[in-house]
């Protein structure tokens, strides 16, 4: 690649950083070919998103629509649509989840909504807390380029969400900082005087003699000979096509079919060129691909003539070159992702490919498929143009001014250009960044992959989800299970997230000192002994936590639950154990990348083994272990006797209250809880024989107990939840570590919050500035209405439903 310092400049932030990064610049400036070289030189895992089939195939990837199974429809409402993305496959998911770098090239061409679509389906699947689910964003394109098609019925549906179509409007993109290089240098065109013009045109500043000189080389009556090979440039399909098939026609010669060969999956909208291409002699052709062999004889957008026609192949003369090019067909390939189960990288996988010859009929062609081609000659006609960036990526095609006709003259009218897309790209340009910003940005990331270590927030919310399953589900929940599952989750508080929060605060300590952490001694030490801690306790805690609770639940629906969030857990410690591994012997981003991305393809491609009750339970406070596994393995004997589930036997209550109490006959069996008379005259003289001869064989007196008053079991006091947040709050937690550790939405919290600012227990200026309590009690001092839309639609979106929640609460102290 030929390297200029703003590609190094991006090639740095790329690889160095977690930086989001809009790559642009002029047509020419070397993007297309920037992006190769990233595939070849970083190893970031990545995958390459475009907007269209054919910009997929030219960039080595696939289609947007394709990967994230979005619909060609406005990506609006999408959350009334919660189990739309369960369609993805296994392989899919770990390919998000492991993803460092998400590359979306012709960024121009990608509407707002699509990239808030991308944006959900990444933070569904690798980390819901973060914009683009925590991937970094690389998005190329030149915003003056060609811009999003977008219909006038379904801008009527996006006008309510997004300011502009364009793909900085996007919601999620606002959430999140991301630096803009624009490459300046153009390698396309050598002459300034043509470079100066197409940069008036880019920018629709065209001054009066930039447009003469432009329009000196407006012929309309011109006709060029067959052998010159000029093409002409278009706005709409209908021409190039009517064009294209009124030459072909003309010439004497017969007409050549050749039909491409189609293996596996290659979508027809990405077809490179004619399925059947008709070609004839004397027919003028454009090559749809850059030779592969050393010779380099063609490149793509190269224009010649047809000269003869063999049975397999077609001999092309091309302008100013003395040997004719044979061409035969040659190969695309269409690529999907996938995992490789060996190295756990992520990899290119044949998907369908295209044979054909590699020639288009090019008379004419429209300026959207000219985009990314470079021609020495051609005739542009873009009275007809109709898009914000047309005339300017038909000019820029050509390589010099002199090789340049213009069909009909330009004029201020033809060139169309949206001027927020001018105000945005001046913003681009006077915000450049340097190595000053690339530096703050590689120690941010630096810093991140540190901190992310010891941060236990998605463990945190995973054992708070399970608590609030058991919750709402007490009945489904054993003495013995809720004091296992306690102890692991006070575990996880006290010895791991408590623990790690401290921790990061020695972290700032250390990086005010030297905020280089791979230069910083101390804290590499410091590091070391943390991981050494942090793993043993994510053994002990969390993966022997899970070993002994025993999960084997009676509502199979609630297990199912369970089942998931306790195999997300597990999988969580171990991703966590292996990041940990590393840092044991010295800090590496690059290692600790790596690991974590194995770790969580390795956890979720094991399906957990089934193991025996003997293997998963702590018996350490159950009476009588070894009767309670004998009830246990008759009752899973007789459920699959009758086909039925093993609770319709009986429950893990009564199993717990049958060791307990030992009853001796039919009457106090009945006083087990969930033995009626019925299911006593069904398995009663069998649970009575297992204990009868458990006690004769051990020596056990039972004596008599009084069943009917046993003690009730103990239930799980249900807490003041609003409490629970404000006692968070005051110990230093923000609203939004609040609601990730509680496993709740933010404004849950803030609601929580806002209770105690209405009972005078939180003071208002902890959440508003001055001016903001102002404007909410003075609205609604002037309304009855306590709605907070209404309110929010007068006030305006700086002022968000939390800020007039609490607002309002204030405003009724003051009422009252």
């Amino acid at each position: 690649m030929q390297t200029n310092k703003q590609l190094e400049l991006a090639f740095d932030f790329v690889q160095y950083t977690g930086q989001n990064i809009f790559l642009t610049g002029k047509a020419g400036t070397g993007k297309t070919t920037f992006l190769k070289s990233l595939k070849e030189r970083s190893p970031k895992r990545m995958i390459v998103v475009a907007p269209t089939g054919v910009a997929a195939i030219n960039a080595g990837g696939v289609t947007i629509h394709s990967f994230f199974q979005l619909s060609f429809a406005p990506q609006v409402g999408m959350e009334e649509e919660p189990n739309r993305q369960m369609r993805f496959n296994k392989e899919k998911i770990n390919i998000i989840r492991s993803l460092d770098l998400l590359v979306i090239d012709e960024i121009s061409m990608v509407r707002a909504d699509i990239l808030d679509a991308i944006d959900k389906v990444m933070r569904r699947f690798k980390n819901k807390r973060k914009p683009f689910g925590g991937a970094q964003l690389l998005m190329i394109g030149d915003l003056q380029q060609l811009s999003p098609v977008v219909k006038r019925e379904e801008w009527e549906l996006l006008k309510r969400e997004y300011e502009t179509a364009y793909f900085f409007s996007c919601k999620a993109l606002k959430e999140t900082p991301y630096v803009s290089i624009e490459l300046t240098h153009v390698f396309r065109q050598q002459d300034d005087k043509f470079i100066s013009i197409l940069n008036k045109v880019r920018d629709n500043i065209l001054d009066k003699s930039a447009q003469e000189e432009l329009n000196l080389r407006c012929n309309p009556r011109f006709v060029p000979g067959d052998e010159e090979g000029y093409i002409t440039l278009c706005t709409h399909n209908a021409q190039a096509h009517r064009m294209n098939d009124s030459k072909l026609k003309e010439l004497p010669s017969k007409a050549k079919l050749f039909t491409a060969h189609v293996e596996g999956n290659f979508p027809e909208y990405s077809f490179p060129t004619d399925y059947e291409l008709h070609l004839k002699i004397g027919a003028q052709v454009m090559f749809v691909k850059n030779d592969p062999d050393p010779e380099k004889r063609f490149f793509n957008g190269k224009i010649g003539q047809v000269t003869s026609i063999g049975k397999n192949s077609v001999f092309v003369q091309c302008p100013g070159e003395e040997d004719e090019i044979e061409v035969t067909s040659l190969l695309w390939e269409n690529v999907k992702y996938s995992i490789d189960k060996k190295t756990a990288e992520i990899k290119e996988e044949l998907e369908g490919s295209f044979s054909q010859i590699p020639l288009k009929l090019a008379w004419a062609i429209t300026i959207h498929k000219s985009q990314g081609l470079t021609f020495e000659r051609a005739i542009i006609d873009a009275e007809a143009s109709f898009a914000h960036g047309q005339v300017y990526v038909a000019l820029s095609r050509c390589k010099t001014l002199e090789g340049l006709v213009l069909k009909t003259p330009i004029r201020e009218h033809s060139i169309i250009s949206d001027k927020t897309v001018g105000g945005f790209i001046q913003q681009v340009e006077e915000n450049q960044p340097g190595e000053t910003e690339l530096n703050k940005a590689k120690l941010a990331f630096q810093r991140e992959q540190l901190s992310e270590l010891f941060r236990f927030y998605r463990a945190v919310y995973l054992v708070n989800s399970i608590a609030k399953i058991m919750e709402e589900n007490p009945g489904s929940f054993t003495d013995i299970f809720v004091g296992d599952f306690r102890k692991m989750r006070n575990g996880l508080r006290n010895q791991l997230a408590d623990v790690g929060d401290k921790f990061q605060q020695q972290i700032d300590k250390y990086l005010r000192q030297e905020p280089n952490v791979e230069k910083n001694s101390e804290l590499l030490e410091r590091i070391k002994k943390a991981a050494d801690y942090f793993s043993e306790k994510v053994q002990e805690v969390l993966l022997d936590g899970i070993e002994q609770v025993d999960w084997d639940i009676d509502n199979s629906t609630v297990k199912k639950k369970i089942k998931q969030r306790v195999n997300d857990l597990a999988g969580e410690a171990k991703t966590k154990l292996a990041v940990l591994a590393v840092c044991r012997n010295q800090f590496s981003v690059k290692e600790i990348m790596e690991a974590r991305a194995r770790a969580m393809i390795e956890s979720s491609g094991v399906k957990p083994k089934k193991q025996k009750a003997r293997e998963i339970l702590n018996y350490g406070d159950i009476p009588h272990p070894e009767l309670y596994q004998e009830l246990r393995e008759w009752r899973t004997v007789t459920a699959v006797e009758q086909n039925i589930p093993a609770y319709m036997v009986f429950s893990q209550k009564s199993l717990v209250e049958l060791v307990t109490y030992l009853p001796s006959g039919a009457a106090q069996l009945q006083l087990i809880n969930g033995l009626g008379k019925r299911k006593v005259e069904q398995y009663g003289a069998d649970i009575l024989e297992i204990i009868q001869n458990y006690c004769a064989e051990n020596n056990v007196e039972r004596g008599e107990i009084p069943l009917q008053q046993k003690p009730k079991a103990e239930k799980m006091p249900k807490p003041d939840t609003k409490r629970v947040s404000l006692e968070l709050f005051q110990a230093g937690k923000s609203i939004v570590e609040i609601a990730n550790e509680r496993g709740l939405a933010e404004t849950t919290i803030a609601g929580h919050l806002a209770h105690f600012v209405r009972q005078n227990e939180l003071d208002v200026a902890l959440f508003l500035d001055k001016e903001k309590v102002e404007k909410i009690v003075q609205y609604f001092k002037h309304t009855d209405n306590r709605n907070l839309t209404p309110a929010r639609e007068a006030l305006g979106e700086a002022f968000s439903y939390a800020d007039l929640r609490m607002g309002l609460s204030y405003f009724e102290t003051i009422s009252d």
